[in-house]
């Protein structure tokens, strides 16, 4: 358990730099340059998923169940992640109409992603991993949105069609790839059984 929660603490410390302290942030990246802060940033995020993923891992040989989800929360989650994985493209993509109109469309995917799994899950690393995640993501948004009211941020930028398509598409592909590949081989269960 102590691995998991080292790797989450990380994971959060590190994404949360921007949260509540962008000066710091935008200065740190001035005297370094941009892609040094960015590799490094992506480094630590790889650290940090690899522990947690390891310490998931550890953890799951002995679970600590706190309820047993119904089977229907596993098709409801596979639906969700299909609508977390277009706010996820929508964040990728530029000018999409998610990107325009919410502002923040990966921290919206990251709620909904969460959401599925915690609904899905009844062990106490799930409700560690994914309640987290929800909490971080659903503080995130609140303060980025106060954040951009209070500067009064105007989002009009075109959008288009063929972008939310883009989105929609990369959605699809992904999660594809996920349920029918990527699931079972990095965390070692099937989210089709």
């Amino acid at each position: 358990m102590l691995i998991l929660v080292l790797g989450l603490v990380i994971f959060f410390v590190l994404h949360s730099i921007r949260l509540v302290a962008p000066q710091w942030r935008e200065k740190s990246m001035a005297v370094h340059g941009e892609i040094r802060w960015k590799m490094r940033f992506g480094m630590i995020t790889l650290i940090a998923f690899g522990l947690i993923i390891l310490g998931y891992t550890q953890v799951r040989l002995e679970p600590v169940w706190l309820w047993f989800p119904p089977v229907w929360t596993r098709h409801l989650a596979g639906l969700l992640v299909l609508v977390a994985l277009f706010f996820v493209g929508s964040a990728l993509v530029p000018h999409t109409t998610m990107k325009k109109k919410v502002g923040y469309p990966m921290l919206i995917a990251i709620k909904i992603w969460a959401f599925a799994h915690l609904i899905s899950n009844g062990t106490l690393a799930d409700v560690i991993i994914f309640g987290s995640f929800l909490v971080w993501s659903i503080v995130s948004f609140a303060v980025y949105r106060r954040r951009d009211r209070k500067a009064g941020v105007v989002r009009d930028q075109e959008s288009g069609v063929q972008f939310d398509l883009a989105a929609f598409t990369f959605a699809m592909v992904s999660w594809f790839a996920i349920a029918f590949y990527l699931h079972q081989a990095i965390i070692g269960v099937s989210p089709l059984v």
